[in-house]
């Protein structure tokens, strides 16, 4: 595994992808509330299917905690139904509404203003937020410096031999956090450029390395 230089390989990769890419705009939401939705709907399925829920949410005028609340699990279900699995992901999404205002008075900024740590370990204690989706609500809505890990990440840092297939999602997230300054909008950047790239050219199958961005730091 390649371990040594990390912060020169990590910054390396991000640069060239910035150069290539540029600005990614992440993440595609108009409130903070609108952005914890998406990560929620977003688990298990496409983007493009989350934002023909959210489309049905904002016509509904429920994208903010007290009209969703508000909601009949079976009319949230069906509003959310584009994003798939439809029952469940209406059921977390009243876990997390349940928990806020039991919380937090239904407050975001209550919620937001906690320390990071803490408010991390409290968003993983809801039913059916793990790390993924707790750490792309503390980055793009709460923004708290939390890096995301995704499956296009560990999929590109297995193949050029920085991590290997038995590394868990806290370990790969250490590997930035350690060697990246702690820095709102890499973390934002860095993330989405990941995405761009494992959509693009690091696939499952037959892969781009020729074409990709990253391809000549390939080991």
């Amino acid at each position: 595994m390649r371990r040594k230089n990390l912060p020169i390989i990590l910054t390396k990769y991000y640069d060239s992808l910035f150069a290539t890419f540029g600005p990614q705009g992440w993440w595609p939401g108009r409130t903070r509330f609108e952005i914890i939705i998406g990560a929620i709907l977003t688990q298990n399925t496409a983007w493009t299917n989350v934002e023909k829920a959210i489309t049905n949410l904002r016509a509904k005028k429920a994208l903010n905690p007290e009209r969703m609340r508000a909601l009949a699990h079976d009319e949230l279900a069906g509003l959310i139904r584009p994003a798939g699995y439809f029952n469940i992901k209406a059921k977390r999404l009243r876990h997390f509404l349940d928990h806020l205002f039991a919380n937090h008075k239904g407050s975001l900024e209550k919620l937001f203003k906690q320390e990071t740590t803490r408010l991390r370990a409290e968003l993983l204690s809801i039913n059916g937020i793990g790390p993924e989706t707790a750490d792309s609500i503390l980055l793009y809505a709460g923004d708290h410096p939390e890096f995301v890990v995704d499956a296009y990440t560990k999929r590109i840092l297995e193949r050029h031999q920085v991590i290997d297939g038995k590394a868990e999602y806290e370990d790969v997230k250490a590997l930035f956090m350690q060697n990246l300054p702690k820095d709102i909008r890499l973390f934002n950047e860095y993330h989405a450029l990941i995405v761009r790239t494992g959509k693009d050219f690091c696939r499952p199958r037959e892969p781009r390395c020729g074409e990709c961005p990253l391809g000549r730091f390939m080991p």
